[in-house]
């Protein structure tokens, strides 16, 4: 694939369309020689400080939370569990603290590379469960990429990490509902910021 990635002036439109605009849109790897290729079948969008789910509500500002101050197209990575990298993508202007979560994936090549970064061996070794399970979730996607906290705060402008400006198949179908375990968020656990291809 050739390294042609999203323009800067796309992270900075409004959260909720970059959100919907990146289910279909190809996530781009390059480690140790190797080409990694996810296509982008989930997100949820995380917007601005009024966003009692999002990490920066009320303008929290902490060691953490700084890359989401940030402009759009920087990309902002935590780990949850204490063990699971989550990649997120800031959106919109500087020091507007708004992001969207990667929250899943499909394989498009790279899947062997994946496969033992995933779980240690290859695909064909995989069992049903953990081919259906392979990227159905947000540190499951950074584990199958090798996707580290040594890339939080990075530019999505590099032939790292990148999305491909490739356009989507024409066709997908992109279905929206709340966010995932946030309960905690009030009148915000209920905003349809979820997307995803159906």
């Amino acid at each position: 694939m050739k390294v042609l990635w999203e323009p800067k002036k796309f992270y900075m439109e409004d959260t909720l369309d970059v959100s919907r605009a990146l289910i279909g849109k190809k996530l781009v790897r390059n480690i140790d020689g190797k080409q990694l290729v996810m296509e982008i079948t989930e997100t949820e969008a995380y917007c601005g400080i009024e966003d009692k789910a999002s990490h920066a509500y009320n303008g929290r500002r902490t060691e953490r939370t700084r890359t989401m101050y940030e402009e759009g197209g920087t990309i902002y990575i935590y780990l949850i569990y204490g063990m699971y990298f989550c990649l997120n993508i800031v959106t919109e202007e500087k020091d507007n603290p708004c992001a969207v979560l990667i929250r899943g994936g499909r394989p498009v090549s790279g899947l062997e590379e994946m496969s033992v970064l995933r779980y240690n061996k290859p695909y064909s070794e995989l069992t049903p469960y953990q081919k259906k399970n392979f990227a159905n979730g947000p540190g499951k996607l950074c584990k199958a990429m090798g996707i580290t906290k040594e890339l939080n705060g990075k530019k999505l402008f590099s032939k790292e990490l990148y999305i491909s400006s490739d356009a989507p198949e024409n066709d997908i179908l992109i279905e929206t509902s709340p966010r995932v375990n946030i309960d905690y968020a009030g009148e915000y656990k209920d905003k349809l910021w979820r997307f995803f291809r159906k």
